[in-house]
């Protein structure tokens, strides 16, 4: 009998003690560690201990809702149970070794409003079910190997104020549906393959701070509707095939659009900053 009461209570506390989180949680993170080679994390997790205790996982109500596992050493594939973590509102893996495809299960976290993926090697195709992700407030997944053009539905995500895609190899036009972008602050197209003219459309971005569309094969002449960006401090278009060349400029109080035009000029290129 003590026996049996002694297996009971040993049962109820290994079942409380994993009872911070949805089963359907734990398991897409297991997911994660696997394909990933967990155990070479820079910081890895102990699989036999509550969830809330592994490295760059948040629990609020019994539910994941974040995972921040950048510069860790995850090398492998994203698993498609990534998108079962229905509670997710931030995913930051930057700066990892993650490849393949940016997986479309992600479409399923709709809470989600930081998708960060940066610095990585994903390939392919931008999936455009990132376009039902409409609480994203951020979607950084510069210097991959990324293909193909930008999704239009991308257009359709009007809570964005960050939209990073530079140093891949996209390719096509800008969308001239940009303009319903209403809170964007940065958009970085920087060193691509992309071409066409820049859309006239930017210049309804009222809150855009910075625009980096360098290194591409853009043609044609820059908008002048851009001198009533006011916000604007930091805008890169060189090294494409514009009509006119112009300077870099960053700064507080950046010259106007007019006296951008530079004849040969040689623009200094930053490199994106977290």
């Amino acid at each position: 009998m003590k026996s049996l009461k002694l297996l009971t209570i040993c049962f109820l506390i290994t079942a409380y003690s994993f009872a911070n989180v949805s089963a359907s949680d734990k398991d897409a993170l297991i997911a994660l560690y696997n394909s990933t080679n967990g155990a070479q994390w820079n910081s890895s997790w102990d699989l036999n201990t509550p969830v809330d205790k592994w490295y760059g996982v948040k629990i609020e109500n019994n539910r994941v809702v974040e995972v921040n596992l950048q510069f860790n050493n995850l090398n492998g594939k994203l698993p498609q149970e990534i998108g079962n973590l229905t509670s997710l509102k931030v995913l930051n893996l930057g700066f990892n070794k993650l490849k393949g495809n940016i997986p479309t299960s992600l479409k399923k976290l709709k809470a989600l409003t930081a998708l960060e993926l940066f610095m990585n090697g994903f390939e392919g195709d931008i999936p455009s079910e990132l376009g039902e992700l409409k609480n994203l407030e951020s979607l950084k997944l510069y210097s991959n190997k990324l293909t193909g053009e930008i999704p239009s539905s991308l257009m359709g995500l009007t809570n964005l104020k960050e939209l990073l895609m530079g140093s891949n190899f996209l390719t096509g036009s800008i969308p001239t549906e940009i303009y319903a972008l209403s809170k964007l602050q940065k958009l970085s197209l920087m060193d691509n393959k992309m071409d066409g003219e820049i859309p006239v459309e930017i210049a309804q971005l009222k809150d855009l701070e910075e625009l980096l569309l360098s290194t591409n094969q853009f043609s044609g002449d820059l908008p002048k509707e851009f001198m009533n960006l006011t916000k604007l401090n930091t805008m890169m278009v060189s090294d494409n095939n514009l009509n006119q060349e112009y300077i870099s400029v960053s700064g507080k109080n950046p010259p106007s659009l007019m006296q951008l035009e530079l004849q040969n000029s040689t623009a200094t290129m930053d490199i994106e900053k977290e």
